[in-house]
């Protein structure tokens, strides 16, 4: 591989061409150099952003090109463990969105075939990339609102005017908790270093047998954890980590610089209210870069495998656990 990172990308969906063709783009010593999709007039906003890629009516076409290092897959969830197979073993590291698998066992042939292959497969979890969350967690380690006793998360948005929508589909993998429950629950795993112990309540509102609304509760070691994801809400977004002497709240922790600004709010018990803002940082960039410097130096990627399935597991836990 040379030394930069030469990138593929399965599918002309709206988010890979909203955020993960630009950031692949502007990231240092990184290159979006093909596009496979089927429908040639997708390709053209990709080639207003990136002039000279490539285009592919194929994916397999595009796994066949030796001058790919790596490749993005913004497919439909269904088709995540099959495609992240399919690139790895035509010796592609791969960058998959998320959720990565439907159920948590999916995830162990990709860590087998990770480890077989030498290459890198990861989920696309670009939360833990933005320097918010490191924050956040550096926060909590140093002991900054006492001892943790309940955390709070609330993700929504509203495509009940969307029907076509693959979010509302259940053959794609569709559901308020695949899509965003991985996200109050694996920020959530992220910060804490930890894994629920048990779900407590899991309520799920169904629609065409997918989730459009839930409320999970969890028992971690030592404190609670509630979260709300709707696809039927008003769009809302935050987390809060509370302790005996304070919390910690983010105002934009998924959606950053779209959603709203990017905040880190700590309160304390004295009255005492610290902000720090993040008024720039690009976690879809930061995610990138930090893939390549994964490969090139062999340092640890923030969120491998591992990490991936144990988000998965807790949403299992959620679903098995519910009457709906």
């Amino acid at each position: 591989m040379t030394q930069v990172l030469r990138w593929g990308i399965l599918g002309a969906s709206k988010f890979a061409r909203v955020h993960m063709a630009p950031a692949i783009h502007s990231a240092a010593h990184n290159q979006c150099v093909a596009l496979a999709t089927a429908t040639a007039a997708k390709a053209d906003p990709f080639q207003a952003i990136v002039p000279g890629i490539k285009i592919y009516d194929s994916y397999e076409k595009l796994l066949a090109d030796p001058n790919i290092d790596a490749v993005y897959i913004p497919l439909p969830n269904h088709m995540h463990v099959e495609w992240s197979k399919r690139a790895a073993q035509a010796g592609k590291h791969v960058l998959c969105e998320k959720p990565i698998a439907l159920r948590a066992d999916q995830v162990d042939d990709l860590i087998a075939l990770r480890d077989q292959t030498g290459l890198l497969i990861a989920e696309a979890f670009m939360i833990t990339h933005h320097p918010q969350w490191i924050y956040a967690r550096e926060l909590l380690a140093q002991g900054a609102i006492g001892t943790l006793m309940q955390v709070d998360g609330v993700f929504s948005y509203n495509n009940v005017g969307d029907p076509g929508n693959i979010r509302n589909n259940p053959d794609y993998g569709g559901g308020s908790l695949p899509d965003i429950g991985v996200y109050t629950m694996g920020s959530t795993r992220f910060v804490t270093g930890q894994e629920p112990l048990e779900i407590l309540h899991s309520d799920l509102v169904m629609e065409n047998n997918v989730d459009v609304w839930a409320h999970v509760t969890a028992q971690f070691e030592g404190f609670k954890f509630s979260s709300v994801t709707s696809m039927r809400l008003a769009a809302r977004q935050e987390m809060t980590f509370q302790g005996d002497q304070g919390f910690i709240r983010l105002t934009a922790p998924f959606n950053p610089s779209v959603y709203d600004q990017a905040q880190v709010i700590l309160h304390r018990n004295d009255m005492e209210v610290v902000t720090k803002r993040f008024p720039s940082d690009n976690h879809y960039k930061n995610q990138i870069e930090n893939f390549r410097n994964t490969i090139l130096t062999g340092a640890d990627y923030p969120t491998p495998l591992e990490f991936s399935k144990g988000t998965q597991r807790m949403m299992d836990m959620a679903f098995d656990a519910s009457d709906g």
